[in-house]
């Protein structure tokens, strides 16, 4: 099962047997079982939090309990307040002001850091030319609905690197129908959110087949690091025309960059066709270019119905391949569209299931806006006392946070009529507000054959319970925020219907031209609150464990680069080894010379050889 924590006598925990039962395909509440709103816990377990409580955790948790704005502009303060350093002879005309930088987790935060808000894409080429002749770097900021240290570090103090606020003005959006038997496409900027840009498809009947679950994520944050939603084709399913079942970043059909022109000596916006070689490196740049607009296809917008299930005992969802009953592959292959969410130290996940319906079925409740899920939006007064509780000393809690967690999931889907609903795919795909808890959570895909899914979650699931157990034998308790599963497609060429010369180089879900038979992904997160001790261990463990499982003609695993990625026992993105070896060479595996993670390197440094367009660890991962 892997290697143990470096704990004293340490021994691995039950995982439970696996169970069979009856496929329950109703609709209603049957089966639905009453929770009680809480279940004993552990309080009493050693508080070892040693040097790890931050007030930063204070902020996370605060964010969530209080906090309703989102990730608007905070703590602008005019330009004459200059701490850290103004830029100099910032080009007049683009306003420049000092604001706080902080990521989705809390857990980098940078007060005062300068920020222009640059009305054109010229503009943006103006503050790439300044910032090159003055030493200084370019940072695109959007929603900071990030974990991973893409855009400054954790620590950072700002000094010399300019914030690019897209979301004020970089967020025009245009519509164009079908034409000469080509799908539909959107020409939107960069800056747009997600949710305005969904919405306005929406208005015009067009829709995607997945999207990440947050509307407050910008289209150029999404498409740097190839997101996703979940989906793959349900069994006999048709896919829509002009839609894809892989990254988002597998859609576009033309992007415009700012980037390097030798000739002119100077950066400019230059526009790439998705048959030019040279787009596959910007198609999922992981932050090392800037992109000011892109045209994607889309398809015909689709009705969804989205059903709960918090019924099923994960022994029994997450059996042994080839176990009959409600396992999660045989709600994968009936409806394609999955997620499972399961709180540490319980039994039931809460499992979503969407699937195609044209027609509202009869005991689905028709939704018109998205984000119907409020009792997992909004901290509970129990959840916020336990998770104060556990910042402030007390890990131990967490049995007893995971249990009143899904004890509020069971009854909020019950009271809100919210675990059969119906309406159009951007009602139903957007679910998660900016109000929910802010945790940090680790993030990998899993490339393997549609047969092997079951396979892929069994194992995960039994080494991550064991591993858990190990750990609480010990009185530790790392892990107090849910495990999320999720399926994709693979960003497969043939889903874009124009000419393309491949697929993005630095996806997560590129295929594999050695294994064909790999058709999907299975994503993997485990979430927990920022700071919580050991937590850094126990990411490490599951690192190497996954890299070392999903192996060989079975399976191959690579990083979600906005997630946490590379630990070591006391951080993130730290495992130089992961950065320089092992996350490099899961992008070289299986592709052609000339057509891998090194080629799309050296293209976004030629295209940015001033190196404008980096970070710390963008340095280190894309050198």
């Amino acid at each position: 099962m892997g290697r143990q924590p470096d704990i004293p006598g340490a021994a691995d925990g039950g995982a439970g047997a696996a169970r069979s039962a009856t496929e329950d395909g109703s609709a209603g509440l049957a089966g639905r079982p009453a929770l009680a709103t809480s279940a004993a816990g552990e309080a009493g377990a050693p508080a070892r939090a040693g040097g790890t409580r931050r007030a930063v955790l204070v902020g996370a948790v605060g964010a969530a309990a209080i906090t309703a704005a989102g990730w608007t502009p905070a703590l602008r303060a005019p330009a004459a307040l200059a701490d850290p350093p103004a830029p100099p002879s910032f080009p007049s005309g683009i306003p420049l002001y000092r604001q706080l930088f902080k990521n989705w987790a809390g857990d980098i935060s940078v007060s005062g850091m300068w920020t222009c808000a640059p009305v054109t894409p010229a503009d943006v080429v103006t503050v790439a030319n300044w910032a090159r002749a003055n030493g200084w770097k370019v940072r695109p900021r959007g929603m900071a609905h990030n974990w991973s240290p893409l855009t400054v570090p954790a620590g950072s103090s700002g000094n010399n690197v300019i914030l690019v606020d897209t979301t004020q003005h970089l967020k025009s959006v245009t519509i164009n129908g079908p034409s000469g038997g080509q799908p539909a496409t959107v020409r939107a900027q960069t800056g747009v959110a997600m949710e305005s840009l969904l919405g306005q498809l929406q208005s015009a009947g067009y829709g995607l087949t997945a999207t990440p679950a947050p509307g407050d994520l910008t289209l150029g944050g999404v498409l740097a690091i190839g997101a996703h939603g979940t989906a793959i084709p349900a069994a006999g399913e048709t896919p829509v025309s002009g839609t894809t079942y892989g990254s988002l970043s597998n859609l576009v059909t033309e992007l415009t960059a700012v980037v390097w022109d030798s000739a002119a000596n100077q950066y400019v916006l230059r526009t790439f066709s998705r048959s030019d070689p040279e787009s596959k490196a910007f198609l999922a740049h992981v932050g090392r270019a800037f992109l000011t607009e892109v045209v994607l296809q889309v398809g015909a917008n689709q009705r969804l119905r989205c059903q709960s299930w918090f019924d099923i005992p994960w022994t029994e969802m997450f059996a042994a391949p080839g176990s009959s009953g409600r396992t999660f592959a045989s709600y994968v292959n009936s409806a394609g569209r999955v997620e499972a969410i399961w709180f540490p130290f319980t039994d039931n996940p809460w499992l979503k299931v969407w699937s195609r319906r044209p027609t509202k079925p009869l005991l689905s409740r028709q939704v018109n806006s998205p984000y119907n899920y409020p009792f997992s939006d909004n901290l509970s007064p129990e959840l916020a006392d336990l998770a104060g509780q556990i910042i402030s000393g007390n890990p131990g809690l967490a049995p007893t946070f995971g249990q009143t967690q899904i004890a509020v999931v069971g009854a909020g889907l019950i009271t809100t009529f919210s675990y059969d609903i119906w309406g159009w795919s951007k009602d139903l795909l957007l679910y998660v507000r900016p109000t929910t808890l802010r945790v940090t959570a680790n993030g990998y895909a899993i490339l393997t054959n549609r047969s092997n899914i079951q396979r892929v979650v069994h194992e995960f699931c039994t080494y991550y319970q064991n591993k858990l157990n190990t750990y609480r034998n010990n009185g530790l308790y790392p892990m107090n925020g849910p495990v999320e599963i999720r399926v994709t497609g693979l960003d497969v060429d043939s889903d874009v219907r124009v000419p393309s010369a491949g697929s993005p180089q630095l996806s997560a879900v590129r295929p594999r031209p050695d294994h064909p038979e790999w058709d999907v992904a299975v994503w993997l997160d485990i979430l927990t609150i920022p700071g919580t001790p050991y937590s850094n261990q126990f990411y490490r463990e599951v690192e190497s464990w996954v890299f070392s499982n999903y192996s060989g003609s079975y399976a191959s695993a690579r990083v979600e680069w906005s997630k946490g990625w590379g630990y070591t026992n006391s951080a993130a993105w730290a495992d130089s080894t992961m950065i320089g070896t092992t996350v490099p060479n899961s992008l070289r595996a299986g592709q052609p010379s000339g057509d891998n993670f090194d080629t799309a390197v050296a293209t976004l440094n030629a295209y940015d050889p001033h190196r404008i367009f980096s970070s710390p660890l963008l340095d280190s991962l894309l050198p």
